[in-house]
């Protein structure tokens, strides 16, 4: 996927909205809910926020080996991190928030994590599967950030094909984001049900044919990137 750093950037800004209501994100902020296993609850955390029992034990394993102002405090968590629920752990949240919030090296290390997790994965997704257009991208990489991947059970509610198997690159994005909206709408989650902003951004960039995202400026969930 070969976007401009200018494409990047928009799908990155646009996500951190999503994520954390900033477009350039709000590196120190906390979520918990309850979507953990067994819904029980978990702490979301950052930029683009990573969770408690996904990625969030590798993320403050990069800070802690970079050598951040709060990583002695926060090595002890991480063996704890899937073992004990810290939701309620009143000083690993304000540890977190702390780093996020004053620690440069904290912001540089989620920078990092971000693309290494979910940009870069959702860029490789793309290429293998004949993705080229940067909506697309854009689609696809909010997909990795709030699904973890592309759901292969919602790829099998539409029948076209992706663009490497001879299918249409914008009918697949265009039947993709139905599904996907109207999955989260229906979801027993009723916190999932909340975040049909997301799918609601995309139908009103493809309804323009906003597709090289050149069209400014972009409405993500109340607030204009451009």
């Amino acid at each position: 996927m070969n976007l401009t750093a200018q494409q990047k950037r928009l799908c990155e800004q646009i996500i951190n909205v999503f994520e954390s209501g900033s477009p350039l994100g709000n590196y120190s902020a906390i979520s918990i809910y309850k979507d953990g296993p067994h819904n029980q609850r978990q702490v979301t955390y950052g930029r683009s926020q990573t969770t408690e029992f996904g990625n969030l034990a590798e993320l403050l394993d990069m800070y802690v080996k970079a050598g951040g102002i709060y990583s002695e405090a926060l090595r002890p968590y991480l063996d704890r991190i899937e073992v004990t629920p810290l939701a309620d752990d009143a000083l690993f949240v304000q540890l977190l928030r702390d780093a996020g919030r004053k620690d440069p090296l904290m912001r540089q290390t989620q920078d990092a994590f971000f693309d290494k997790r979910y940009f870069i994965p959702a860029m490789n997704w793309a290429d293998n599967n004949g993705f080229s257009l940067p909506l697309s991208a854009l689609v696809i990489y909010d997909s990795f950030i709030h699904s973890g991947s592309i759901l292969n059970f919602l790829r099998k509610r539409f029948p076209e094909s992706p663009p490497a198997s001879g299918g249409d690159e914008r009918v697949w994005i265009i039947q993709y984001v139905d599904t996907r909206q109207e999955w989260l709408a229906n979801h027993e989650n009723r916190i999932l049900r909340k975040t049909v902003y997301r799918t609601a951004c995309f139908k009103y960039e493809i309804s323009r044919d906003n597709w090289d995202l050149s069209r400014l400026t972009i409405n993500a969930n109340g607030i204009e990137i451009s």
